[in-house]
């Protein structure tokens, strides 16, 4: 029988936050798990489940390939982009093309964002600096990069940096692939077991019922992580990544994150992966 107490990473944004709001308040049955959460940038998490460091946490589907043999996908937590997702903002107005050669600040070499930004330029067609993900807006609007790649709620408020929107990434990756852009979703370490594997995450897909249904109070909760947000935006922002790809991926969802690694093992960026991705 494992170790009933979990260690369970995730980012310290609103998205995340609204996820596991049950969770963090008591208010699911978790069926003697624990879960001690665990917040940090997702990066420092994409890292963390290199080392199997996590029983549980978030992570980036770019990431994921190099940790399937660790965890397994759960069916729920995903953060899908439909039509849209991080997006590439500079100081003066650009084409896509114009980006090549350019340094652009990035939130980590492993976030999904980096990855399409790497497909729809091209690997090695810009130089990067990683930076962390809520600096990037004030390092762009000072000069030190010539663009930044946004994620989270930054691509809701680039505008109050003074920063242009040069290329919406899920945008684009809906016009590619006719697909929304997967862009991070919870893990599980495979040596819980299957049956715990199971039920933890129906565990967490309690949780995510109960924030869905209990909307106001779970906003409350997650305004505390909600960086240059009032209430409104946040909840525009939550609604954009908690929605019903969060429940399920659904046969649409996983054939998204089937090309997207399919395109990134293509162009070299990638390695494949030979392990059933998801909790069943």
């Amino acid at each position: 029988m494992p170790d009933k107490h979990l260690l369970l990473g995730h980012s310290p944004d609103p998205d995340d936050a609204f996820m596991f709001y049950a969770l963090a308040a008591n208010k699911v049955e978790t069926h003697g798990w624990s879960f001690e959460h665990v917040l940090e940038d997702i990066q420092t998490l994409n890292q963390r489940a290199l080392r199997g460091e996590l029983h549980i946490t978030a992570i980036s589907i770019h990431a994921y390939p190099y940790v399937a043999s660790r965890y397994a996908l759960t069916t729920c937590g995903a953060s899908m982009g439909e039509g849209y997702g991080p997006v590439v903002v500079a100081r003066e107005p650009m084409t896509v093309a114009d980006l090549r050669g350019r340094r652009i600040a990035i939130p980590g070499e492993m976030t999904t964002a980096f990855l399409a930004l790497q497909l729809i330029l091209g690997p090695g067609a810009f130089e990067h600096e990683v930076v962390m993900f809520d600096q990037i807006l004030p390092y762009v609007e000072a000069g030190k990069a010539d663009a930044g790649l946004i994620i989270h709620e930054g691509q809701l408020t680039y505008q109050n940096h003074g920063l242009c929107k040069i290329v919406d990434l899920g945008q684009w990756w809906q016009e590619e692939a006719s697909l929304p852009l997967p862009l991070g979703g919870n893990c599980i370490r495979r040596d819980l077991g299957e049956t715990a594997m199971r039920q933890i995450a129906g565990v967490l897909k309690s949780s995510i019922e109960y924030s869905l249904a209990h909307r106001e109070p779970a906003v409350e909760y997650a305004l505390q992580y909600a960086r240059d947000m009032g209430r409104e935006l946040a909840d525009r922002f939550v609604g954009m990544y908690v929605n019903h790809w969060t429940l399920d991926y659904g046969e649409v969802g996983r054939r998204a994150i089937d090309e997207l690694l399919r395109r990134g093992c293509q162009a070299g960026l990638l390695p494949e992966v030979t392990e059933p991705m998801f909790v069943e």
